[in-house]
Order: C-alpha cells, then sequence, then structure tokens
C-alpha cells in the first residue's frame, strides 16, 4: 500500500527553483508524524534533506540547502512540500519523503531523527536534475 506519493520533480538549470509535495493517501494523515525528506544522488549515500515534525512545528535541514530550501506543510491538504530555490547540480538526485513516529525516540531532535533516516513509511520517489 502506498503511504506518500511524491511529485513536483523535474529537470531545472542552475540557479533555478521547484517545489516537491508529499500527500499522504487515503487514511494516513500525516499530523503526528515526522516528515522527512530524503535524496540519493548518483553514486553517493541517502541523506536527510530536511525534517519537520508535525506536533511541534521542530525543522531541520542540513548544511548544504540552509537558506535555499524551505520545508512546509498544509495540514488541511495532508501534504507536506519541500521549497527548493537557487539549485544547483549538486541538488540532483532522487529525492524521497517519509513519515515516522519514533516512539523508541520520545525526546529526540528533529535532527537526530533525520540524520538517522530510520523511517516506517516511504513514498516511490521523484527525480530533481539541476543542469545546463
Amino acid at each position: 500500500q502506498e503511504h506518500l506519493k511524491e511529485s513536483g520533480g523535474g529537470l531545472v538549470q542552475p540557479g533555478g527553483s521547484l517545489t516537491l509535495s508529499c500527500v499522504g493517501s487515503s487514511g494516513f494523515f500525516l499530523d503526528g508524524y515526522v516528515i522527512g525528506w530524503f535524496r540519493q544522488a548518483p553514486g553517493k549515500e541517502p541523506e536527510g534533506v530536511s525534517c519537520i515534525r508535525t506536533s511541534d512545528e521542530e525543522i531541520y535541514y542540513t548544511d548544504s540547502v540552509k537558506g535555499r530550501f524551505t520545508i512546509s506543510r498544509d495540514s488541511a491538504k495532508n501534504a507536506v512540500y519541500l521549497r527548493m530555490n537557487s539549485l544547483q547540480p549538486e541538488d540532483t538526485g532522487d529525492y524521497y519523503c517519509a513519515a515516522d513516529l519514533p516512539f523508541d525516540y520520545p525526546t529526540a531532535t528533529v535532527q537526530f531523527l533525520c540524520n538517522r533516516g530510520d523511517f516506517g513509511y516511504w513514498g516511490q520517489g521523484t527525480q530533481v536534475a539541476v543542469s545546463s
């Protein structure tokens, strides 16, 4: 069963922008979850790009995207977004949305959870290519 669906990827020139969307499927409500955007670049390990804990809105960004990417959510639309500005070739990769209820880490920071990356629900991913 597909719980999360990403969209919004594509080909963009350096300096361009994209907005990725992650929507919870029918009956899978994102409120209460930690939602993360992860990416895997060609030949590299997956990394947590940005995560948000919906219960308190705590947000984490990996250093390479701070000031350029913005994570946000719309509870009414059961969606989380990743606005990506000033895209660079190194941002190229497969982007995945993931959700988790970290019962084993009730006091963990969002940074810890994002870096750990052990999320229970994953989307199929959307490709982002930044090239001139």
